[in-house]
Order: C-alpha cells, then structure tokens, then sequence
C-alpha cells in the first residue's frame, strides 16, 4: 500500500473538477465551437467560459474581468513579472526592477532572472529570516529606488512557511505617487495557500495572484493570475488578442470549467480542511520528533511567540547527517512518496536554495524533508510515516556518514 505524502507538489483530481471536464469535452463532441468565434456555437462556447471565469472571480474576491486564465502557476507567475516589467518599459519608466524573495518558486526566480539577463530588469532579492520570513526591513529598503513590482509567495512551495503579504502590502503602498496611486504594485503566488489559508483578492489588497488547478484538485495545464484591471501589464507573445490582450490563445472551455469546480471547493471547505490538516500536523510531528534524535521542524515553536507559521498541510524537518538520496529511497522503498521540496526542481538533489537563503549551511541544507498532505490523506498515511521514518533516516546517516 502506498501512502502519498506529496500533495504540495500535485494533488488528487478532485472528482466533481474530473466530470465537469468530461462533460465540458462531451459537450464540443456533440457541438464544437471557438469561444472566439462569432456564430452561435462559438457564442455558446464563450458563455460557459466566461461563467467559469465569474464562477473563479467571486470565489476569490476578485471581477471576472480580473482573472486570466493560463496554464498553471508557472506561465501566471512568468506574466506577472514579465508583463509588468515589460509594460514598464514600453512605457520608458524607471527603475524596471523585480523585488522578489530569496526563497521563492524557480518559476519566479527563472523570470527574474531572464528578464536581467536580457537588460529589462534589474532583480533584488530580498532576504529572508532564519525562520523563512521575508525581512520586511530589508522591503523597505528598495523603496529607496523603488521597484516596478514585489513578488513574494503566499506560502513557502518547500517549507510551507506563511509570509507576512499583509505587511508588505502596507509597505508598498508607502510609494504611492502621482505615476503610481497604488504604490509598488504586489504579486503573491497563492498557489500553496488555497483552500488552507484565505485568499482574497480584494479584500487583501493585491495588485497581483497566482493560483494553479494541480495544487486543488483541478486538471494539470490549469491556472490563473488574477490581476487588477489598472495593473499594467504586457503580452508575453503575440495571438489573437483574448484575455485582454495580454495572454492570447484560443480559449480553453473545459480547463476553466473544471478549475472553477476546483475552486469553488477549495474556498468552501477550507475552514474544515485547515482543521483536518492541523490535526494530522500535529500528529505527525510529535509522532516522528520523539523518534528521530536531532530531527528539526521548521515552523512555531512553542518556546518563541513570534516564530513563523506554517501552512496546515506541510510539515517539513531536516535530519541533520543524512543523505538525501538514501532517504527518499528508503521512504519510497517502505511505500512513503515524498518530497525534499519543489517537483520542479527534483532530479538533482543539491543543497536546497530555500535552506541555503535561511542561513543554513551547505551540508545542513541537502537535508530538508517536506511531507504535505491534502484531501486523501488519512491518520493512516501519518501512522505508516510515524513507524517508516525513524529507520530510513537511520539508514539515511549511515550513507551520509560514509559519503563524508
């Protein structure tokens, strides 16, 4: 029997996403149409995508006209940046630079740095706190030449650390100008925060938010960036204009149908699932911290107020003298799938970018362990990693004490 501890990476298909997506590709079976076209299919066609894209926007606090749809977190994050990077230098505006955090996704940190590279931006990468926050000190401090955007994640995609958006959003709003009313515009990718955390497009005051259909229970290949209508931003590519001529193609009925399922359930049964997932949180780490000397958890600590929140669904530890390698293969041998962070990056399991901007050292930060957990799991999967972990990181130091 497996037990799947990677839902932070991509989630079960949530069934009620799976048959609207079966029934939306039925449906152009029996009457297929362009949303973009003008005869009466492609009218019909157009009307279920944009009630898909209402049904998005009122879940999350937003105007439909707000949302674009793309084809997960990694292309809504890429336009985020490039679009308003670009649009700032269309329109001849200095400084075009990308604040963004140390520790986020390589979707973003790719962006930033493509986009230095190729002379539209200049990137500043904020440092974070021994315990994964952002450094709101260090926030304001690039106000002194202020940048054409901040992107900081909602949630850590690795350790699940929550960041202080709520701060930040009040520290760029301290830049408001005549060019600018609103201040540093702010981008989050909220993709590790939906459906355990609120999100609330509005009502938080983002210019900005990424969220990704693997991560809730919708499809692969869906996504959007919801973004303000005064937030300017340019088109990645050329195409026929849809989407307010920032991300064209043709419009993909099935794929906003079933997000929008998708993401009607995150936000109604979030409270109850933050509360599951709590539980199984604690159960899991007093389980594995009392049986695995050494073992650190990132996250509260009881012993320090003031330490950072973690998300509901992740747990993650490093296993001081253990090598990574040898561990997940342990896991994987007694039937864990797990994850030393981001699936992007997995593959080469250097020392991880995450760790290394917390301050740990290059050793400490080949380490780290993320077990995230999501609507299957059960007190059955944590029992089965409770007995599992102990000895594979057993076994896991005695590699990593050969290897050194």
């Amino acid at each position: 029997m497996r037990h799947y501890l990677d839902h932070a990476a991509a989630t079960d298909l949530l069934p009620e996403a799976a048959a609207a997506h079966a029934d939306e590709l039925a449906r152009q079976v029996a009457a297929p149409g362009n949303p973009s076209s003008g005869h009466a299919a492609g009218r019909a066609a157009r009307a279920r995508w944009e009630e898909a894209r209402e049904r998005i926007a009122a879940a999350l606090d937003a105007d439909a006209a707000e949302v674009i749809l793309t084809s997960g977190a990694t292309e809504a994050d890429t336009l985020a940046l490039t679009g308003v990077v670009r649009a700032a230098h269309l329109a001849r505006r200095t400084p075009r630079c990308v604040a963004h955090s140390a520790v986020e996704h390589p979707s973003v940190l790719s962006t930033a740095r493509h986009l230095e590279d190729d002379g539209l931006s200049v990137a500043h990468q904020l440092p974070v706190l021994p315990d994964g926050r952002l450094d709101l000190d260090a926030a304001r401090e690039v106000l002194s030449c202020p940048p054409a955007l901040y992107s900081v994640t909602a949630v850590c995609h690795e350790t699940g650390v929550v960041q202080p958006l709520r701060e930040l959003v009040t520290i760029a709003r301290t830049a408001a100008d005549r060019e600018r009313p609103r201040g540093v515009p702010v981008h989050t990718d909220a993709s590790q925060a939906l459906g355990v955390l609120p999100v609330r497009f509005h009502a938080d005051d983002l210019d900005a938010c990424t969220i990704a259909g693997p991560k809730i229970g919708g499809p692969v290949g869906t996504g959007a960036l919801i973004a303000r209508r005064d937030l300017e931003l340019a088109p990645v590519g050329g195409g026929g204009g849809q989407q307010r001529s920032v991300r064209s193609g043709t419009l993909d009925v099935a794929g906003a149908t079933a997000l929008a399922v998708a993401v009607e359930h995150a936000v109604a049964t979030r409270e109850a699932h933050a509360a599951r997932m709590s539980a199984l949180r604690a159960e899991l780490v007093s389980g594995i911290a009392s049986r695995i000397p050494g073992l650190v958890v990132t996250g509260p600590d009881p012993d320090r107020p003031e330490s950072a929140e973690v998300s509901p669904a992740v747990v993650h530890v490093r296993i001081p003298g253990a090598d990574p390698d040898a561990l997940l293969l342990a896991l994987d041998a007694a039937g864990i799938d797990a994850s030393p962070g981001a699936a992007c990056t997995t593959g080469v399991l250097g020392a991880s970018d995450v760790l290394l901007a917390m301050g740990l050292s290059e050793a400490d930060a080949r380490t780290g362990l993320r077990l995230s957990m999501g609507r299957t799991t059960t007190a059955d999967d944590v029992v089965a990693v409770v007995r599992a972990l102990p000895g594979a990181a057993e076994s896991a130091r005695a590699v990593g004490a050969l290897s050194s």
